[in-house]
């Protein structure tokens, strides 16, 4: 399945209301890239949201499989897609064609939210704006690598790959490095040491010079010859060392298999491009509550203040508040986002923050609270350029927070067999919901040693916190590692409250006590 390549401009009265949410956007300061719309009908939005919203990726059967669910879930009433805008300069925005005109009001104000995050938003500072043309590219080489080596192999080396796109290190494009040599400093002063004693002036392994008897302990000193021996100890050790790697434990496992795993130069290629894509969506899933909130929060006061005819505010309030209802499985970004956004607001409005606030005890006093600062749509802009999900929960998720929206934490409970409230207290609401936001929920795990017992095999580490790996998941895993490492493949992990390695030789997978 290819997506479409043409699309419909915008019908005259469409593009007079994005020209007039334009100017209304950015009167309020929204600040974005150029912001280019286009027209869709389902199947065609379908197809772009199962590439990711882009008009052109590589094949593969996922964004098929993708395709078809989102067109049935949408012909059988379940769901459905307004919008969808790329982080691009220019960013692209498709609208749904069967869209109401209340509908498309709504959405192009919330995409211009959007460019403005993907704009200013510290955690997108990295990513690649041109990536419409370089997934352009991507497809191409791809495309290729079929055309070269056949369509089989290609996709089945895409589907290991695609099962590692998570590991990662998003926080990598923000740390500057300088190149470093693997060896350790002592190591390095090892062996200089041992550079400067010429093994040409000795007779043997031992640095001991040929000498008459009598002259021996002249010509060869014990105690030079005892520091010799160290010398050559600790180069021996330092080269014991140099055969284990990285020197450090190594969290984007993609780039280390990148340059130590034995890759055909199509399958190295490909790996590149899935780990490219992967750093290009990383910001997304960082704030996804962030990104959603801010958007709505700006489509929400654009349209009420600006965006609606008399006849359109039952169709607005309608369609508003199903994109904001909480549901009872899972958390919903857009509520969570825009509710804690306008908290922030009204707390830097009113002077609700600072030591004196904290220290406030009196229910009354701080019902009454107002000093009339102001401050909040600065403060609110100032969070948008600087945080991410987990620093944004972190920092100005409150207990009355918590206890005005009704706020809880949950848990499985294993006699009933549901998942039933925990608690209501704020702690421990706030700690599942940092939890949940780590790492996007997934593990974390790190290449320790590339050359593990000195026989080419790859061990990772488990970094656990308390959740134990999915074994389906992380045997599926280790299968998909050891096709592209080409050796067996460990992970060591916590099972049962006991450390535990998992292996795979290429043919049976094996668990043992570490």
């Amino acid at each position: 399945m290819m997506p479409v390549t043409t699309h419909r401009a915008l019908p005259p009265e469409i593009r007079d209301i994005q020209l007039q949410m334009e100017e209304v956007a950015r009167s309020y300061g929204l600040d974005f890239f150029e912001t280019i719309f286009e027209m869709l009908d389902y199947e065609e939005l379908s197809m772009f949201a199962a590439y990711g919203g882009f008009p052109l990726r590589y094949s593969h059967w996922r964004f098929g499989a993708e395709y078809d669910e989102l067109l049935k879930s949408y012909s059988y009433g379940l769901s459905k897609i307004y919008e969808m805008v790329i982080n691009t300069d220019p960013c692209y925005a498709y609208l749904l064609s069967a869209n109401a005109i209340t509908d498309q009001k709504l959405v192009i104000a919330h995409v211009y939210g959007h460019c403005d995050f993907f704009k200013n938003n510290a955690w997108f500072s990295k990513t690649n704006r041109k990536m419409l043309d370089q997934m352009a590219n991507h497809a191409a080489r791809v495309s290729r690598y079929i055309d070269r080596v056949g369509y089989e192999p290609v996709e089945r080396f895409i589907d290991a790959c695609l099962s590692l796109e998570n590991l990662i290190d998003p926080h990598s494009p923000f740390i500057k490095r300088t190149e470093q040599d693997d060896r350790s400093e002592e190591s390095k002063r090892a062996e200089d040491r041992a550079e400067q004693l010429d093994p040409r002036r000795s007779s043997g392994a031992t640095g001991r010079f040929s000498s008459k008897d009598y002259m021996d302990p002249y010509i060869n000193p014990p105690d030079v010859l005892e520091r010799e021996r160290k010398v050559r100890e600790d180069l021996d050790h330092a080269r014991a060392a140099a055969r284990s790697f990285p020197e450090k434990p190594q969290r984007d496992v993609l780039l280390f298999l990148l340059e130590y795993a034995p890759l055909r130069d199509w399958q190295h290629d490909i790996l590149a491009i899935i780990r490219d894509e992967a750093y290009y969506f990383a910001p997304q899933g960082q704030t996804k509550i962030m990104n959603e909130g801010w958007a709505s929060y700006w489509h929400s006061t654009i349209m009420t203040r600006h965006g609606l005819t008399d006849s359109e505010v039952v169709d607005y309030a309608d369609h508003h508040s199903g994109t904001m209802a909480m549901s009872p499985q899972r958390l919903n970004p857009y509520k969570v986002g825009i509710e804690l956004f306008r908290d922030i607001e009204e707390r830097w409005n009113k002077g609700r923050f600072g030591a004196e606030w904290e220290e406030c005890e009196s229910d009354d006093a701080r019902n009454a609270w107002d000093l009339q600062l102001g401050l909040g749509r600065e403060k609110i802009f100032e969070v948008r350029r600087i945080h991410n999900d987990l620093t944004f929960i972190d920092a100005f998720l409150t207990e009355d927070f918590c206890r005005k929206h009704r706020m809880f934490s949950f848990a499985y409970n294993e006699s009933s067999g549901n998942y039933e409230v925990a608690s209501r207290e704020f702690r421990a609401i706030k700690k599942q919901l940092l939890t949940s936001l780590t790492n996007h929920g997934r593990p974390f795990i790190y290449v320790k040693d590339g050359n593990y017992s000195n026989r080419g095999e790859l061990y990772l580490q488990h970094d656990y916190q308390g959740v134990e790996l999915k074994r389906d998941y992380a045997n599926a895993t280790l299968t998909n590692l050891q096709m592209i490492w080409g050796r067996p493949v460990h992970i060591a992990t916590v099972i049962d409250d006991k450390p535990t390695v998992i292996s795979y030789d290429g043919h049976t997978h094996d668990t043992r006590s570490a």
